[in-house]
């Protein structure tokens, strides 16, 4: 006997909602606010007792990473906590994120606001490469 099982509208919305909250999250050391990790940039220290930090695109790279939105207002709060030394071992060159920041921010084209989901990263997660 077959026999399926309706599933009320509550049921179905706290299903969707759980898929939301499956997502990885990551808090950025600017705002300090959650997010999902596509939302945010990862950050790395160039290591070889270099004190710069590097955007990772790919999110591959070796060595602890830290999480920041793709925005300026974030980039300044970060700078201005100095979060980088903490959440980096040290590292406090953050120029090359600056340039990283600035140049999706003139692609983006004067129409579009500088926001924080305008910004999304489009790289696959590790382990996602389905």
């Amino acid at each position: 006997m077959n026999v399926r099982k309706m599933l009320t509208v509550a049921e179905v919305l706290h299903s969707a909602n759980q898929h939301s909250e499956d997502q990885p999250q990551r808090t950025c050391i600017g705002c300090r606010k959650k997010a999902s990790r596509s939302e945010l940039l990862r950050l790395v220290a160039e290591g070889s007792g270099s004190t710069a930090v590097l955007v990772d695109e790919r999110r591959r790279m070796a060595g602890r990473g830290a999480w920041l939105h793709p925005s300026e207002t974030c980039l300044a709060l970060a700078v201005k906590r100095r979060a980088f030394g903490r959440a980096l071992n040290g590292a406090t060159g953050a120029t090359a994120v600056e340039r990283w920041i600035l140049a999706g921010k003139q692609a983006a084209g004067p129409l579009q606001k500088s926001s924080v989901t305008a910004a999304k990263t489009v790289q696959p997660e590790s382990g996602s490469e389905n």
